[in-house]
């Protein structure tokens, strides 16, 4: 079995972040997105991946080389224009062959792996395994109906959708969906739709099969989605000290501190994950907080946020709280006369300040 992996597409709904930096390479409790999704496949005793990319740009390539650091075999698809799921698809078909492969959303996080997916759609002899999650607004999701245990048809981001089912970014397939994504049209957004290639799985008869997450499960598509995937991965670690802690500093709860990080009259309040070479110096860091590598946070307060490698924020008489800060980020308070705010701001930024 091989698995197909998204890491394209521009992450318009996480700028300015993805301005500069593709969507599936942005930490969650500082490791990017797509590392979860190739530990996943790994996890489950595949090593052949294959990942589409965007036609321009190397960022991805960049970080994964050849996936020996995973103990994987990585082939780039790059896929000339985002054209939809189904296009992904079909442009790895050579890559895929006749083999059956998991197909999964790379900004995709679930508790527990697939490999029990895996599992059931072999069990099943299944040509087609779609992984099922209840969820607030299907509306966003292609979603799927179900009558007396079978999924008869399959909607995408309907007005009135069917079920309270989302079809997760995870799929399991035999070499009958390159029939299906080389039969369908493009939809009326111009693209060919994997809740398409489904419905003609359905029409012509073939086996599908689903489960459903009974745990947790996040498409990190907004920045809300990715403090919430962060807040759920960091309640699943365990506390690890390897950088240095100051008498006056007080850790509690689940916290990591890595290699050459330093906690200097602060508090950190887990779960947390305090990365290398960043120092905390009279702080307080709350719960559900992921910084990155060589950061400072000096003189302030901060909770439920992610902060991106390389961030200042120092002396701020506010507590900040369910924030995204990218790479490079600064945040201090003015030292000089007349007392204003200064703002470099991108687009699609919010800044709430009192």
């Amino acid at each position: 079995m091989k698995a197909l992996i998204t890491a394209g597409g521009h992450g318009t709904r996480l700028r300015p972040i993805t301005h500069t930096q593709n969507k599936h390479l942005i930490p969650i409790a500082n490791k990017p997105i797509l590392n979860y999704a190739l530990e996943y496949v790994r996890d489950a005793g595949i090593k052949d991946v294959g990942i589409i990319t965007n036609r321009e740009g190397s960022e991805v390539k960049d970080v994964y080389g050849d996936g020996s650091d995973l103990d994987l075999y990585i082939t780039y698809i790059p896929q000339e224009k985002p054209s939809g799921l189904a296009d992904c698809v079909k442009i790895a078909q050579p890559f895929i062959g006749d083999e059956p492969f998991v197909f999964y959303l790379g900004d995709n996080i679930i508790v527990g792996g697939i490999k029990k997916f895996i599992e059931e759609f072999e069990r099943n002899n299944a040509n087609c395994h779609l992984v099922l999650a209840k969820v607030n607004d299907p509306e966003r999701f292609g979603v799927p109906e179900i009558k007396d245990g079978r999924i008869v048809r399959v909607e995408e981001k309907p007005r009135h959708p069917k079920s309270d089912f989302a079809v997760t970014g995870i799929y399991i397939y035999d070499k009958r969906i390159f029939e299906a994504v080389n039969g369908i049209l493009p939809s009326a957004r111009g693209e060919l739709e994997i809740s398409d290639a489904h419905q003609y799985l359905i029409n012509k008869g073939y086996k599908i099969t689903f489960s459903e997450i009974t745990g947790w499960w996040k498409d990190t598509g907004k920045p809300a989605d990715l403090l919430e995937a962060n807040r759920l991965v960091l309640d699943n670690i365990d506390t690890s000290v390897k950088g240095k802690v100051d008498k006056n500093s007080n850790i509690s709860g689940r916290v990591i501190i890595e290699k050459r990080a330093e906690i200097v009259n602060s508090n950190v309040r887990g779960p947390a994950i305090i990365g290398a070479g960043t120092k905390i110096v009279n702080s307080y860091i709350g719960p559900y907080t992921s910084i990155d590598r060589n950061c400072e946070i000096i003189n302030s307060e901060l909770e439920f946020s992610i902060v991106l490698d390389n961030c200042l924020i120092q002396n701020q008489s506010i507590r900040i709280e369910a924030s995204l800060f990218g790479k490079d980020v600064r945040i201090v308070k003015a030292n000089s006369k007349p007392f204003t705010n200064r703002f470099i701001i991108g687009d699609q930024s919010l800044i709430e300040v009192r």
